[in-house]
């Protein structure tokens, strides 16, 4: 009898201790445009599939983006989707609007009513993260002439990302800076000569990698 009761106590104690140390198990919802899906790579050297496989919690990621995306196609695409809440969510989209001429007032709009869908998205407000819009002027696509209205206006719609992303306490990291780094490193950007490469979408996960771990961590 004591022996029994021995084995029963050993199993129970395992059986508590493997539930106490189970690996977390996460969902990754990455909103945006081209940025997002990684246009002209392969799509694991894209931002979002980089951060699953260097924050390896990560189990399971849905994109919901396409190139040419601009908010307000994003915001009827989100309309009509039936969306779970997931652990992570990100945002990254503007670049057509700007592209497109639109105003940038209803920018403003747009995306406070995509963070907005982001935050219903998300099981805990503190995992979600913004990223700021690259300046695609820096490559060969753009003629010299149109390199410092590009430049401008990439910073006043990142001036609105950030601005909002501070309102909702959510959190923003500014990937600008290294995407304008390709004016002069080739290696930056896909064969296109315009969207990211895989090394470039790696800086951006060096960047905001410690940081999302920290706040899951804390989660």
């Amino acid at each position: 009898m004591l022996r029994i009761l021995f084995i029963f106590s050993f199993l129970f104690i395992s059986c508590s201790k493997e539930k106490e140390y189970r690996r977390p198990s996460l969902s990754y919802l990455a909103l945006g445009d081209s940025y997002t899906i990684g246009e002209s790579i392969e799509i694991d050297g894209s931002y979002p599939y980089q951060l699953k496989e260097k924050i390896d919690l990560i189990d399971s990621l849905k994109i919901i983006a396409k190139t040419g995306w601009t908010t307000d196609e994003l915001i009827d695409t989100l309309n009509n989707s039936k969306l779970n809440q997931y652990d992570i969510v990100s945002l990254l989209i503007g670049v057509n609007n700007q592209f497109r001429g639109y105003e940038i007032n209803n920018y403003k709009v747009e995306f406070e009513n995509l963070l907005n869908k982001a935050i219903r998205f998300s099981n805990n407000k503190k995992n979600i993260f913004v990223l700021s819009i690259p300046d695609y002027g820096v490559t060969p696509f753009i003629k010299s002439s149109g390199k410092e209205k590009i430049y401008n206006e990439i910073n006043a719609y990142n001036d609105i990302n950030r601005t909002l992303s501070e309102k909702y306490n959510i959190m923003y990291f500014n990937i600008t800076d290294i995407s304008r780094l390709a004016e002069n490193d080739s290696s930056l950007l896909a064969n296109d000569k315009l969207h990211p490469s895989k090394k470039m979408y790696n800086e951006w996960i060096d960047l905001i990698k410690a940081q999302i771990l920290d706040s899951l961590k804390s989660t």
